[in-house]
């Protein structure tokens, strides 16, 4: 392979004990939404001020070993001048992109969704590459209604995910594949279980296929949980739960596992990985995290859009960010919380 020097140390500089990724890459109309919230427009510059003033937060590198960044962010600079990519990596964040261009229906198979992006992929992976990108990231949807997701379904979305890692790896970017079940519905955990593990077989099975070195690449899968409308498990259930899918899915040559948060609150989705790595402590992969809203809502209603407050803003995201590295050791307490 062309590029397994340079993919063996961005997995090196990524999958570190104690560190995980923020992502920082919401869609234009996620980022509206939550702008909204705090009664912010959602304008390039205001996204700017935001993204910039999170990701050059001194300390930051200590718990965070990577960034997924917005299209628009990976051009943008700092308030001082410099280009984001290389303010992140002065922190020793690696900095990496959204690769894919978001969700479609997938025809004739109701209720089952598709990414969209393969086209021209390699070439605009070139040019994340020269702006300073060293990973990349693709995200796949799975919802659980009646007869959903089919086996169709599952299969068109694993290859997708498969054909994106390739073609990442044949680039020299680390590829993150993201297999995501929502927790929207209400399905309990052995539903949200048995899904996740058919999921995961799949993605597998096409990457093998599509000789994607599992080595040089991180998985970000969801947590196991009942769906929203169902009652709450307990963190226990969930590490229970979770862990075994994994042991049945994922190979042990896999260095990384960075879970995503997908609509848990900032404590919950802490409280869940703590109690994940306490059942885990044997597991060949380092179990992390890849949180976007669960790392940054409380800097985010701190910041209020409003310039005096981007000091508050960074040290309520360095909190956040503290607490979840404690969680990726199993020695997170919810008494922390008002520390």
């Amino acid at each position: 392979m062309q590029y397994i020097n340079e993919l063996e140390a961005t997995i090196n500089d990524m999958v570190q004990t104690g560190r995980g990724i923020l992502a920082a890459d919401e869609s234009a109309p996620t980022i509206a939404k939550r702008f909204k919230a705090i009664d912010v427009k959602s304008t390039e510059e205001n996204r700017r001020i935001w993204r910039s003033a999170l990701l050059t937060t001194k300390g930051l590198g200590e718990y965070i070993s990577g960034t997924i960044l917005f299209e628009e962010t990976l051009v943008q600079k700092t308030d001082d001048g410099k280009a984001i990519p290389e303010a992140v990596w002065a922190e020793k964040i690696v900095p990496g992109i959204k690769g894919d261009k978001g969700k479609v229906p997938l025809a004739l198979s109701p209720g089952d969704l598709i990414t969209q992006g393969l086209d021209g992929l390699a070439e605009r992976l070139r040019g994340y590459k020269q702006q300073g990108a060293r990973f990349a990231k693709w995200r796949e949807v799975y919802s659980i209604e009646n007869n959903v997701p089919s086996q169709h379904g599952i299969e068109a979305n694993a290859e997708m995910l498969a054909r994106y890692a390739a073609v990442c790896q044949a680039e020299g970017l680390v590829p993150i594949v993201e297999p995501e079940v929502l927790m929207d519905g209400n399905h309990d955990i052995d539903r949200h279980a048995e899904v996740t593990e058919a999921v995961q077989h799949e993605v597998f099975y096409a990457l093998n296929r599509h000789n994607v070195v599992l080595e040089l690449m991180i998985l970000k899968p969801n947590m196991v949980l009942p769906g929203k409308d169902r009652r709450r498990a307990s963190p226990e259930e969930v590490a229970e739960a979770t862990v075994k899918v994994l042991r049945r899915t994922v190979p042990t040559a896999m260095p990384g596992i960075n879970f995503l948060s997908g609509g848990q609150g900032p404590e919950e989705a802490t409280i869940n990985l703590n109690a994940i790595n306490q059942q885990a402590v044997d597991a060949p992969w380092n179990l992390s995290i890849s949180y976007g809203r669960a790392l940054q809502q409380t800097a985010l209603q701190a910041w209020q859009g409003k310039t005096e407050n981007i000091p508050a803003a960074k040290q309520a995201l360095l909190k956040r960010a503290r607490l979840n590295h404690l969680a990726m050791l199993g020695e997170y307490k919810a008494a922390m919380e008002t520390d």
